[in-house]
């Protein structure tokens, strides 16, 4: 069973936070936090550390009782949307004025365990094979 986390009007640049999404695309819970965690270069790092956690909460808070350990857990889906954008006006020379976009954006982050899959593909060819061996 899949949990989704999402952060809104994060004051960075879509362009940035993709390059960190990018990274952990597919990747366990665990190495996507790694990863995250000692990549300190990027402001975007802890934000989408934070979110992943809670993602991984919110996949615990729908699986009572299950371990995140054991369920082989992974970010299944994360994607950055643009969000609103704030102009402002910076003065220029000679009386003009350059427009400044200060962008946010959106992030939606979707982890799933490797464990559910398998089980339902196990039933999925048990229930196949009955209905083979029933014609």
């Amino acid at each position: 069973m899949e949990a989704t986390a999402r952060l809104n009007n994060c004051p960075t640049s879509p362009r940035k936070m993709r390059l960190v999404a990018d990274l952990i695309r597919g990747k366990k819970v665990e190495d996507a936090l790694n990863i995250l965690r000692f990549n300190r270069q990027k402001e975007s790092s802890p934000r989408l550390e934070k979110l992943l956690l809670s993602a991984i909460a919110n996949w615990g808070q729908k699986n009572e009782g299950a371990r995140v350990e054991e369920n082989n857990l992974f970010v299944k889906t994360i994607f950055v949307d643009s969000g609103a954008m704030l102009k402002r006006v910076l003065p220029a020379p000679q009386g003009r004025a350059h427009r400044i976009r200060k962008r946010s954006n959106h992030v939606t982050l979707i982890v799933d365990s490797k464990v559910a899959k398998e089980n339902k593909s196990e039933i999925t060819n048990t229930v196949e094979a009955e209905n083979s061996n029933n014609e």
